[in-house]
């Protein structure tokens, strides 16, 4: 099934790059543009089987979000952010994938996961409020993914977890103006003291153990992945589509181009302009392969069903920032290889250059604090991090 999908997702491409303009302007991928995705069935690729769902190889999943990224860096976001929550719904109590699936199997999930709520426990789960920033593909989805901390009877957290709220439950502020991912309509959520009723509240310390309660529904190896591995990739494997997307137009471009300044010397003449493109090149396969590499070593102990080494889930976390910084040193170095033209907005090639630095800034994207969890590890420091 995932090759059918891809083959339609790759038939897409040319109508996702004509519509990029058009999702910057709207502040939000087009509405016909989510349709047709769904039509292809990419949305049911880490759903669980049991609601519709193909439970494809989290490989097929971010190859395809590299492809729709490659044409339009804001529906690729959006497409890999919308795309992975079905499976992190597969990880909760089957009651609330039943509210989520059961009467729509193509019900679409946003997120915004930094635990900037508060919740309080009562009789049968809890009452919740907050307001989060960045979730992405909001207006194009009735449930979300909140962050919240627990609170005791003094103040203070006593648990971290993520809730599920139908759409009845929040409010969308509309406040999204940016420079880049501009298309995502990545606006605030609120919530004001409603009631999550248990089934619906997971908590990360479960998460990050590999240990929750859909998986005694969901029992392929999909649901025994790790989160801090498919979460994390889910906002790299875009990038790196931007950096595809932003070579392919730099190479067609450089065969063509005459630089009036150098007294018309050819481009695709210019020894410098190769060895650019050779560089960028490599840091977009390399970000790539080690992205491979490390899903394909998890997934064959999540389909033999032995424990993911911590070595490996860290290996996997440290090629992941890595190799978001790899995708975005490949689109500058080719945006500083553009010459004067690259600054014109409407352009291709600056708006995946702003997408991705956009992108670059999520939280998990950020280096220093994952490389240290690796560097802490391989001196035989113990590791306290929420996601291992």
């Amino acid at each position: 099934m995932s090759e059918e999908i891809l083959g339609k997702v790759r038939e897409l491409l040319p109508t996702l790059a004509e519509r990029a303009g058009e999702a910057e302007e709207l502040r939000r991928v087009p509405p016909e543009t989510i349709k047709a995705l769904q039509e292809t069935g990419f949305f049911r690729m880490l759903q669980p089987a049991r609601y519709g769902g193909f439970e494809s190889h989290p490989l097929d999943f971010y190859t395809a979000v590299r492809l729709i990224a490659s044409a339009c860096g804001s529906t690729g976001w959006v497409a890999s952010v919308l795309g992975v929550h079905p499976w992190h719904v597969g990880l909760f109590d089957d009651r609330a994938q039943q509210e989520v699936f059961g009467e729509d199997q193509d019900t679409r999930i946003s997120s915004s996961y930094a635990p900037t709520g508060r919740a309080k426990a009562v009789e049968g789960g809890f009452r919740f409020s907050g307001r989060w920033s960045f979730s992405s593909g909001c207006d194009h989805a009735t449930w979300v993914l909140l962050g919240g901390l627990v609170m005791n009877d003094e103040g203070k957290p006593v648990d971290f977890r993520t809730f599920l709220l139908p759409i009845a439950d929040y409010a969308i502020n509309d406040v999204w103006d940016t420079v880049g991912l501009r298309g995502t309509g990545s606006n605030d959520i609120v919530v004001d003291d409603v009631f999550v009723p248990e089934h619906r509240a997971l908590s990360m310390a479960n998460t990050a153990r590999c240990k929750c309660p859909g998986q005694e529904v969901n029992a392929g190896p999909l649901f025994r992945m790790p989160y801090g591995t498919i979460h994390p990739y889910a906002v790299t494997a875009p990038i790196i589509g931007m950096a595809t997307g932003a070579y392919a137009l730099h190479v067609g471009a450089t065969r063509d181009r005459v630089r009036a300044a150098y007294l018309g010397e050819k481009s695709v003449d210019d020894p410098f302009a190769q060895v650019r493109i050779a560089t960028a090149a490599a840091d977009i396969d390399v970000a790539w392969w080690t992205l491979e590499k490390d899903i394909t070593e998890e997934w064959a102990h999540a389909v033999a069903d032995t424990k993911i080494p911590l070595d490996l889930r860290l290996r996997a976390r440290r090629d992941q920032v890595l190799g978001s910084g790899r995708a975005l040193g490949a689109i500058d170095l080719l945006f500083e290889s553009a010459g004067g033209k690259a600054i014109n907005a409407g352009l291709p090639l600056p708006r995946f250059w702003r997408d991705a630095h956009a992108a670059r800034v999520h939280a998990g994207n950020d280096p220093e604090r994952v490389l240290v969890l690796y560097g802490k590890n391989e001196l035989g420091i113990q590791v306290r991090d929420g996601l291992f």
